[in-house]
């Protein structure tokens, strides 16, 4: 193994010690901008500094402030956490060589609230990089993404590549928030060719897709209902049930035709209401999400969804404030650097794997990103590199076989070496 490759196993498994959820990456942006500081980039952008102000799905006050407790109790000082305020966290690192393309990159950097196993044959358990923290993980590889950024930056300041390259290291990609932040910060304005990357995927290490777009565009939405308690035994006539309102919303939402253009999903997957047993529950509320084949697909789901919530309250004369989010688009990937993508894999020795055999049926927030610079000109791709994971992603045993991140710089390194070639 070599110097670089044990630096980005001791980063990788450092990040997957501590993990942390969207809006609350302290502990990894710090560690990220200390890796970055010591390699010596040309601009580094932290915070605040590559995010609009208007972020979506920002955290309680509350959470922030414990999140912000245990960062300081792992190491980050007090000045990082001030930069980090209110929880905008991330970087993006630049390198200037000269004329070229302007070449992005995009890492996510955040975990899951996903307990981890702690069973002495999981890899993380048995050699001693397990979670510090019971109630999350990286069950989704995105510490092994963040050594992949590290990686890319460590080789193209060292070769000779001409152009310009920025490594975003993005939060909040779990909650479909930290790429519409990014875009609107107006930072990947002028980006021509942009590589978003994924480990795992189901897929055997030495496996690369060189174009995912696969995605399902996604929303999320919190419906919430309001009805009027009463005395559940002398007055229940006189109360209106938002409990009973939610209940039919659900069996109801789960019963939209799925589409005949494409596939279409949809998932209530937290509900909840009411206060005791004995008094008709005055609130009730739905946080669930709509995914399509495309966007007007999920745009379809939408509809039926919010009419639905509507319909529900109504049967109950009850009241519901819906509120959908800013979700994920559907993307697609541009031909020309999909196959610049699998060109290098092929040089790097890896299969090349094409995407439209392994349809992933996921969403993700990269594919804001990809339209953002798709509609100004540029190229994008979104590629797959396997890691062997011993189980799917999002998962207490989910883990990756290392090598997957030596690989993926490898082939990364490699593609924006031949794009900006290409246009010299």
């Amino acid at each position: 193994m070599s110097e670089q490759e044990r630096q980005l196993r001791t980063l990788r498994r450092d990040l997957h010690r501590h993990p942390e959820l969207s809006w609350c990456e302290f502990y990894t942006t710090d560690r990220l901008v200390a890796e970055i500081e010591a390699l010596g980039v040309d601009e580094l952008y932290v915070g605040p500094e590559i995010l609009a102000s208007d972020r979506f799905r920002p955290p309680e006050p509350e959470r922030l402030e414990e999140e912000r407790k245990r960062a300081r109790e792992a190491g980050v000082d007090t000045d990082m956490l001030d930069q980090l305020a209110g929880g905008y966290t991330g970087a993006v690192a630049v390198l200037e060589r000269g004329e070229g393309p302007t070449v992005g990159l995009r890492v996510d950097i955040d975990g899951l609230p996903q307990w981890e196993s702690d069973d002495p044959d999981h890899t993380p358990t048995a050699e001693g990089f397990r979670s510090n923290h019971d109630e999350r993980m990286h069950a989704c590889g995105h510490d092994a993404h963040a050594a992949i950024g590290v990686g890319v930056l460590q080789r193209i300041k060292a070769s000779d590549f001409h152009g310009t390259l920025k490594v975003l290291f993005q939060p909040a990609e779990e909650i479909g928030a930290g790429a519409a932040a990014v875009v609107d910060g107006g930072l990947f304005d002028d980006v021509d060719e942009l590589f978003a990357v994924h480990v795992g995927l189901d897929q055997e290490t030495g496996t690369i897709l060189p174009g995912i777009d696969s995605f399902l565009a996604i929303n999320g939405f919190r419906a919430e209902f309001t009805g009027a308690p009463a005395h559940a035994g002398s007055d229940p006539s006189e109360g209106q049930n938002a409990l009973r309102a939610m209940a039919t919303a659900i069996e109801q939402l789960h019963a939209i035709p799925r589409h005949s253009d494409g596939a279409t999903r949809i998932n209530t997957g937290q509900a909840g209401g009411g206060s005791a047993m004995n008094i008709i529950p005055e609130s009730a509320f739905i946080e669930g999400e709509v995914r399509g084949e495309t966007t007007e697909l999920r745009e379809y789901m939408e509809r039926r969804a919010e009419h639905i919530l509507s319909s529900a309250a109504t049967v109950h004369e009850c009241d519901v404030d819906v509120d959908f989010l800013d979700g994920a688009p559907s993307a697609t990937c541009d031909e020309a650097l999909v196959d610049t993508v699998a060109a290098a894999a092929t040089q790097q020795g890896a299969t090349v794997v094409e995407s439209a055999e392994n349809a992933l049926g996921g969403s993700e927030d990269a594919t804001r990103l990809m339209r953002h610079v798709q509609r100004r000109g540029g190229r994008a791709t979104y590629i797959g590199v396997g890691a062997s994971n011993p189980s799917g992603h999002h998962t207490a045993r989910f883990d990756v076989d290392e090598n997957a991140i030596f690989l993926a710089v490898d082939v990364l390194t490699d593609a924006i070496h031949s794009v900006a070639s290409a246009e010299e």
